[in-house]
C-alpha cells in the first residue's frame, strides 16, 4: 500500500498534497500524545524506568550489536527529566509541523523520533520472555552477590567468570529478558477512557503508519514552505476537528483547549513578537513556556485528568470487578511431510478423531498450540491492593482503630493451656477438642483458659474496610524517607481532629517497621501505618505524599501535599452528613 501510494503520488505530482496531509495527521497526533503524557509525566517516567532495566530495552542492544556489557540502567535516575523532555518535544514538533515552520530541522528530528518509537514498539511487540541472551556485569570482589555468582559458575555452565582483579570481577551469564507489556504511548489515558491500552502489536502498527507519514514529510522538506494566512485557517479548522475527535476518545476536552492555545498563541507570537520573537524561535519559546508552566503545576500537585483506577469519583469496588475472563482454544497441529502444509484441529471437537490423521504417514504431528478467542484482562484494582500489617507488628496506633481490634476479635478463640506433667511441655487445646481420654488427668493438667488468635491469622488487612467501609481518610506515601513532609503539621492536626470525630485516619506506605517507628518519632506523628506493594502505591497517587478521602467505597477527594485541606473544609465540601 505504501509503495503504491508513493509511486502514484510521485507520478501524479501529489507530493506536496501528501506532505500536507501527513503534517496534519502527525502534527495533531503528536500534540495530543504529548499533552496526554505531559498530564502525567511521573507515570510516563515509571514506564521509562521499565525500559531502562538491564533486561528490557538494553537486552535488544546487547543482542543486535553483540555488546553483553551494554546497559541503560544509568538513565533510571533521570527518567522523570527524560519524560518531560520527550513530552514537550512531541508537542513542539507537532505545532511546528502544522504551521510549516523550520520544516527541514523538524523533518530530521521527526524522522529520528519516529525511527526510535517504531524500534521501541517493535521491540515490545516481538519480545519473547522465554528467549535467552548473554549479559555481562561487573561486581565488587567480596560482595555477597559476586560470591554467589562465583559459586554458581562451578555448576552452572551458563555463568562464566570473564575477568577478575583486586577490586572487580566481570561475570557473564545467560538471562531471560524483562518484556514490557505496554509501551505507554498514550500513558494510562486509553486504559482509563476506553477500558484498555493499545496492545504491543497495535502500537507497532500505529508507529509504522506514523513513520510512513514522517517519511513523506522528510522527502518533501524542500518543497514545504511556511503556511500562508489562508492555510493557517484551514489547518486550524482541520486540527480542531481531529483533536476534538481524539479528545472525545480520551474523555478530556481540555486537550482541545490546550491545543488551540498552543496553535493560536504561536500564530499570535509570530505576528506581534517583533524582531526577537516574531519568528519560529519565538514560537518554540512560547510553546516551551506554556508546557513548562503546565508540567510544573502537575508535578507539584496531581494530574489534571486522573485516568487511574483511584481517581476522584471512582467506586473502588467496581474497579475490582471490571476484569474480563479470557477464552482460549487448544489446537492440534499436523504438518504434511511432503508439501510442508500445516493443518489445525480443534482439540475439543470430534473433527480430529474422525480424521484419523495420525494413521496417514504423509502427516506428522507437529505441536499443540493455544488460540486466543478473548484475551484475559485483569481488573483495574487487583489483589495487589491490600493494605495490611503483620499482627506481630501492630502497635497501639493501629490497635486504636476500631475495625482493627474488631477484626482481631473475630479471629480470636478461647483455648485451654494444658501442661504435660512429666516434661512441663505446654499444649494449646480448643475446649471442643479437650477430652480426658486424650489428656488423662494423671498425665496432663489444665492451667488456664486464655484467648488466642487463630494460627491462620498472620496479618490484619484493610482491603475490605476501604472498599466497603463507611469512611476513611488515607495518607498515601510510596516512600516515607523521600517524601515531602512540609505539610506534616497539617496532617498531624487532621489526625487529631479525625480522632475527635471518630473518623479513621491511616497511612499506607511501603516501609519497614524500623522506618515507620523512626518516621513517627521524627515528626511526632502517631499515625496508624499499613503496608502495600509500592507498585500499587504509585497507581493510587502520583504526589508523595497524597491525601485520599474514601466514603462508602467511593473516592471523594484526592489532595497533593501542597493542597492539604483541614477537616472543617472536608466536612463542608466532601464528607456527607451522617
Amino acid at each position: 500500500m505504501m509503495a503504491i501510494t508513493t509511486a502514484g503520488l510521485f507520478i501524479f505530482e501529489g507530493r506536496l498534497m501528501m506532505a500536507g496531509l501527513s503534517r496534519f495527521l502527525v502534527g495533531g497526533v503528536f500534540i495530543v500524545s504529548g499533552l496526554i503524557k505531559l498530564n502525567d509525566p511521573i507515570g510516563f517516567s515509571y514506564k521509562l524506568e521499565e525500559y531502562f532495566q538491564d533486561g528490557a530495552l538494553a537486552y535488544r542492544i546487547k543482542e543486535l550489536f553483540n555488546a553483553p556489557g551494554f546497559s541503560l540502567e544509568f538513565l533510571i535516575g533521570s527518567a522523570l527529566t527524560i519524560s518531560v523532555i520527550v513530552c514537550i518535544a512531541e508537542i513542539i514538533l507537532g505545532v511546528l509541523l502544522i504551521l510549516g515552520g523550520k520544516i527541514k530541522l523538524v523533518s530530521y528530528l521527526l524522522l529520528l523520533m519516529m525511527l526510535f518509537f517504531t524500534f521501541l514498539t517493535w521491540h515490545t511487540a516481538s519480545c519473547d520472555p522465554q528467549k535467552q541472551y548473554t549479559d555481562r556485569d561487573t561486581y565488587l570482589v567480596g560482595s555477597s552477590i559476586a560470591e554467589q555468582k562465583e559459586l554458581s559458575s562451578k555448576t552452572n555452565k551458563g555463568i562464566k567468570i570473564i575477568s577478575r582483579d583486586v577490586v572487580h570481577i566481570v561475570i557473564e551469564e545467560k538471562k531471560t529478558p524483562q518484556c514490557v507489556s505496554d509501551c505507554g504511548c498514550f500513558g494510562d489515558a486509553l486504559k482509563g477512557s476506553v477500558g484498555r491500552s493499545l496492545t504491543a502489536g497495535e502500537s507497532f502498527w500505529k508507529d509504522l503508519v506514523l513513520l510512513y507519514l514522517a517519511l513523506w514529510i522528510f522527502i518533501s522538506q524542500w518543497i514545504i514552505v511556511p503556511n500562508t494566512k489562508r492555510q493557517n485557517v484551514s489547518f486550524l479548522i482541520a486540527e480542531t476537528v481531529l483533536i476534538g475527535l481524539l479528545s472525545w476518545v480520551f474523555g478530556w476536552y481540555l486537550i482541545l483547549l490546550f491545543s488551540l492555545v498552543l496553535l493560536v498563541g504561536s500564530l499570535w507570537v509570530r505576528r506581534v513578537g517583533g524582531v526577537l520573537l516574531g519568528n519560529y524561535g519565538g514560537v518554540v519559546l512560547f510553546n516551551l513556556s506554556v508546557c513548562l508552566i503546565l508540567v510544573s503545576y502537575i508535578l507539584n500537585y496531581e494530574p489534571l485528568k486522573d485516568y487511574l483506577p483511584y481517581a476522584v469519583g471512582t467506586r473502588l469496588i467496581e474497579k475490582t470487578r471490571d476484569g474480563v475472563e479470557g477464552k482460549y482454544e487448544s489446537l492440534i497441529v499436523y504438518k504434511n511431510v511432503r508439501t510442508g502444509e500445516e493443518i489445525e484441529f480443534l482439540a475439543t471437537s470430534g473433527e480430529y478423531e474422525n480424521s484419523r490423521i495420525w494413521e496417514d504417514k504423509e502427516w506428522k504431528y507437529l505441536r499443540m498450540k493455544e488460540r486466543v478467542i478473548r484475551p484475559t484482562r485483569l481488573p483495574s484494582i487487583t489483589e495487589q491492593f491490600n493494605p495490611s500489617r503483620a499482627v506481630s507488628e501492630l502497635g497501639e496506633e493501629e490497635m486504636s482503630l476500631a475495625f482493627v481490634s474488631e477484626q482481631i476479635g473475630r479471629m480470636s478463640v478461647n483455648v485451654l493451656k494444658v501442661e504435660e506433667r512429666s516434661s512441663g511441655k505446654i499444649i494449646w487445646v480448643k475446649p471442643i477438642d479437650y477430652d480426658t481420654l486424650d489428656y488423662p488427668l494423671s498425665t496432663f493438667r489444665v492451667l488456664d483458659t486464655v484467648t488466642r488468635l487463630l494460627p491462620e491469622l498472620q496479618e490484619v488487612s484493610l482491603r475490605e474496610f476501604i472498599l466497603k467501609g463507611d469512611r476513611v481518610i488515607v495518607l498515601v506515601a510510596r516512600d516515607i524517607d523521600r517524601a515531602d513532609w512540609d505539610a506534616v503539621d497539617e496532617y498531624r492536626q487532621l489526625l487529631k481532629e479525625c480522632k475527635k470525630n471518630d473518623i479513621p485516619f491511616i497511612m499506607i506506605c511501603n516501609a519497614s517497621k524500623e522506618q515507620i517507628d523512626r518516621f513517627r518519632g521524627k515528626y511526632k506523628f502517631p499515625v496508624p501505618a499499613f503496608l502495600n506493594d509500592e507498585t500499587e502505591l504509585k497507581v493510587m497517587a502520583r504526589s508523595n505524599p497524597s491525601l485520599m478521602v474514601v466514603e462508602k467505597g467511593r473516592v471523594k477527594g484526592k489532595y497533593a501535599h501542597r493542597s492539604t485541606p483541614d477537616l472543617d473544609w472536608l466536612k463542608r465540601n466532601i464528607l456527607s452528613e451522617r
